[in-house]
């Protein structure tokens, strides 16, 4: 299971969800302090910003990325949960979840997953050039793409609420 929440509610969601594994996806990632319950192994931070294309002075979310999020995951043992937050809960961790669900369930349909997302966080909107470029590292054929077009846009929204997302 795939918790998503914000900076500022990582810890109380770790507590509660008994999560063994973080990925940190923001800019600033120093700024971050794991929880004394996850292993430090066990939390990756990946630095970027919530861009959807480069700009002057922005690091934005590139193929490196991508694999580094793509290895961990795949490195996740599943026995607890996974908590993805970003700065607002809102872009960066909700189009890594989604790149994770789609991942570790390869036969999925994606709009199912996207469907799901949007259920349960009606302000999540999934940074789109994450999706691209994991899209084309899992050799999803542009259909994650398509399946955050049907998603539609999220409700404007300041920090998210947070929110899971199941993998089967």
């Amino acid at each position: 299971m795939i918790h998503v929440c914000s900076l500022a509610l990582l810890a109380d969601t770790v507590r509660t969800t008994g999560a063994s594994h973080i990925l940190t996806v923001m800019a600033n990632v120093d700024q971050v302090q794991r929880p004394h319950s996850v292993l430090e192994a066990n939390h990756l931070k990946v630095s970027m910003d919530d861009i959807s294309e480069p700009a002057d002075g922005f690091v934005a979310p590139n193929d490196g990325h991508i694999l580094q999020l793509l290895a961990f995951i795949r490195g996740w043992d599943r026995k607890a949960p996974l908590v993805v937050h970003c700065y607002a809960g809102i872009s960066r961790s909700t189009a890594s979840a989604f790149t994770a669900a789609c991942a570790l369930n390869p036969h999925r349909d994606e709009i199912s997953i996207a469907r799901q997302i949007r259920a349960a966080s009606p302000i999540a909107q999934p940074n789109r050039l994450i999706v691209t470029l994991a899209d084309k590292a899992l050799g999803r054929e542009g259909r994650m793409l398509r399946a955050l077009d049907e998603m539609g846009p999220g409700n404007m929204a300041i920090e998210g609420r947070p929110f899971r997302v199941d993998l089967e």
